[in-house]
């Protein structure tokens, strides 16, 4: 395995592979070749996702089954997509299943083996859009399978042509265990989506930081106004979840009330 000088740092491949990737603070880097066959198959789940295709092998035979290996299982109903995009600068997107139409959270690039996936697994109602950072290809998986995009008024110009328009600043039940929560600060009209009081899609607003051990969210990539990011961060002290699922950043499971502690101990270090 190797990575070459394309890579932007997007983190993708240090979350599916960590016993593989490292990161230097510029760029990812091979810190170990893979050992065994599970190892092996996460480094090519790595080069599939990688967003830049900054990751390449000597042994290519193994790559098809890497590739079918998306969407991801990470809980029952909710898969990672993998194929991150290099328009959201290797954003994360989730795929959930439900008996009322399958959702998508945010979106990958737009290739035809997930697509046939997702075509097998039910196809796609709704696409949800946390900001307009991470829209990627929305509009060609909202095409192939005639879904409705959701998406926040003052994001639109990102997908000017959504089928649902979001203008609250209130949270807002969208279908029943559905609810889009705003969360200005990252942009203007962030939103996240709490799913069955289990799921937080929470986009570029909070996410978990392997290298503190701990909840976080960062000044330094706030768009619009960290004040509103701190504001917005408090506001999850409201409701019960058990995973965050960010569009950038680690992806963290924890019982709801350890996960109650970590949103606390985040909103002291924020506020």
């Amino acid at each position: 395995m190797f990575v070459d000088a394309t890579c932007i740092d997007c983190d993708t491949c240090r979350q599916i592979a960590p016993a593989i990737f490292g990161e230097t603070g510029d760029f990812s880097f091979v810190k170990l070749q893979p050992r065994d066959a599970a190892e092996q198959l996460a480094a090519l789940r790595a080069l599939v996702a990688c967003p830049t295709g900054s990751i390449g092998t000597a042994d290519k035979e193994r790559v098809a089954e890497a590739v079918a290996a998306f969407p991801m299982r990470l809980a029952d109903g909710v898969s990672y997509c993998g194929f991150n995009s290099p328009k959201s600068f290797g954003g994360n997107s989730y795929f959930l299943e439900h008996p009322g139409g399958n959702w998508l959270i945010d979106a990958p690039r737009y290739v035809e083996p997930l697509a046939r996936r997702l075509e097998s697994q039910g196809g796609v109602r709704y696409i949800f859009l946390t900001h307009r950072d991470d829209v990627a290809d929305a509009d060609k998986y909202a095409r192939r399978f005639g879904s409705e995009r959701i998406i926040h008024r003052l994001e639109l110009a990102a997908q000017p042509h959504a089928e649902w328009v979001i203008d609250d600043v209130t949270p807002l039940e969208l279908a029943p265990g559905f609810l889009a929560i705003p969360t200005p600060g990252h942009t203007r009209g962030h939103c996240a989506l709490l799913v069955g009081e289990r799921f937080l899609f929470s986009g570029d607003h909070v996410w978990w930081s392997r290298n503190r051990g701990q909840l976080t969210a960062s000044r330094s990539v706030c768009w619009y106004s960290w004040q509103r990011q701190v504001e917005s961060v408090a506001l999850l002290q409201r409701f019960r979840f058990e995973w965050v699922l960010p569009g950038h950043g680690e992806r963290v499971h924890f019982p709801v009330e350890e996960m109650r502690r970590q949103v606390a101990r985040l909103i002291e270090a924020t506020g």
